[in-house]
């Protein structure tokens, strides 16, 4: 399989240099230039499959020619250490639980993955790789784990200070090892700024080798298609469509979802709900794409003013607006909004949502209710609720329990690093201290 850059689609390269460079030359992001659809076998006896099963199916039919079998069986199984449960909350509302690995939080399962591909390209590099990841909160903590120890790379997570939550943040400064923590004084999307610039700096260029774990990066966004063939999988009622909300905040996520389908996988709708950081639904309302400076909010690792993964949702539909908004259905909500959700879901179902599954649910209800049609609605729990500990315990007015794992972090000493939200300083602290 090649991959062709979004900003030159004649830009080929093989998997290797997809996954080792992060970035296209060109600042573009990396496409297969072919999305082959499963055999109609494979979804005949898809219920009858495992999880890992699936997931190696849906990766061999992307990446199959590109590594051997026996390796990309192996990474595969070293992704899939966890369920990913569908749960029942309303008639034809479930939740996707994505919490369940070693992080609790969805993106687990494409910094393992990545980790163990990037991990296997190391071996033939003659030096060493090093991973330039911003995070607004889950992808720092699932790939700084994900990569903790792995021989032949070094990550370095850039943070917005004081946007993140408690234990977000300990769960990525704590590691040491091939961990380095950068804490900027700015938002998200200066630290999305600063990785960029990095990557199209040639001195940087010339003294590492550097690529990228966010879901800019290739082998970040095929493992995220895995569990919607597995939530589907789950379905009891197939004869309804099935309606996929994703909470979105760079669009790696709903992007996934997008490969699914082109793979065959028959999802009706995609509902793409996001807090007041709205660029995408307000461009799926007016045909517009304005990014601006994002919104500091209590859904926090969707606080993304210009989505990086838009330019895939745009490349995959050809630039066809009206294909696209058939396909997917944008919405926004306010954190009192996101807040009032928690509460309803809580005293009805006594199911705990966190800020971010509740926009999904949100989503999701709004969709269905718009629409007025009967379907299989799923949204995504994208994160442990005790993640959001401060925010979940005022909103419900009680105190949830942290999971042992997180509670591991919590004890840990911080080791991050200061650092401005301009350029030099990030180049110099590589040159310096790398």
């Amino acid at each position: 399989m090649k991959f062709y850059s979004t900003n030159n689609p004649s830009v080929r390269v093989d998997l290797e240099h997809a996954v080792t460079q992060g970035l296209a030359p060109d600042n573009g992001l990396y496409m297969p230039e072919s999305i082959p659809v499963l055999p109609k076998d494979f979804f005949d006896t898809l219920d009858q499959k495992s999880f890992k099963e699936i997931a190696f199916a849906v990766a061999r039919n992307i990446i199959g020619g590109d590594i051997p079998e026996t390796e990309l069986r192996r990474i595969v199984d070293h992704t899939i250490q966890f369920d990913a449960p569908l749960t029942k909350l309303e008639e034809d509302v479930f939740a996707l639980e994505l919490f369940h690995g070693p992080t609790l939080a969805f993106k687990d399962f494409g910094a393992r993955f990545m980790s163990q591909l990037l991990g296997y390209f190391a071996k033939r590099q003659k030096q060493e790789i090093v991973i330039l990841v911003a995070t607004s909160g889950d992808t720092g903590s699932a790939v700084a784990n994900g990569f903790l120890g792995v021989e032949g790379t070094r990550v370095v997570v850039l943070y917005p200070s004081g946007k993140v939550s408690d234990i977000q943040e300990k769960q990525f400064t704590t590691l040491g090892q091939n961990i380095t923590a950068l804490e900027v004084d700015g938002t998200f999307d200066d630290c999305q700024r600063l990785v960029k610039q990095a990557f199209l700096d040639d001195k940087l260029k010339s003294k590492f080798y550097l690529t990228s774990a966010n879901s800019i990066n290739i082998a970040r966004l095929i493992p995220q298609s895995f569990y919607y063939f597995y939530a589907y999988a789950q379905v009891k009622d197939k004869n309804k469509p099935v309606v996929f909300s994703i909470p979105s905040g760079n669009f790696g996520n709903l992007t996934g979802g997008l490969l699914a389908k082109r793979m065959g996988l028959p999802i009706h709708q995609f509902v793409a709900a996001t807090n007041v950081n709205d660029v995408v639904p307000e461009y799926l309302h007016t045909k517009t794409f304005k990014p601006r400076p994002s919104q500091q909010t209590i859904s926090n690792a969707m606080d993304v003013g210009n989505p990086s993964n838009f330019d895939r949702i745009l490349n995959l539909y050809g630039g066809d607006f009206e294909a696209l908004s058939k396909e997917i259905y944008g919405c926004s909500f306010t954190d009192a909004e996101t807040q009032a959700a928690m509460r309803h879901t809580y005293s009805s179902t006594q199911y705990v949502l966190d800020p971010h599954g509740a926009i999904g649910y949100l989503g999701l209800k709004k969709f269905i209710a718009e629409s007025n049609q009967k379907v299989t609605g799923i949204f995504l729990e994208t994160a442990h609720p005790a993640k959001f500990k401060e925010v979940v315990d005022n909103t419900l007015g009680k105190k949830i329990e942290i999971p042992k794992p997180l509670m591991k972090f919590m004890e840990q000493t911080k080791l991050s690093k200061p650092m401005q939200k301009d350029f030099n300083s990030l180049k110099n602290y590589l040159l310096q201290n790398l």
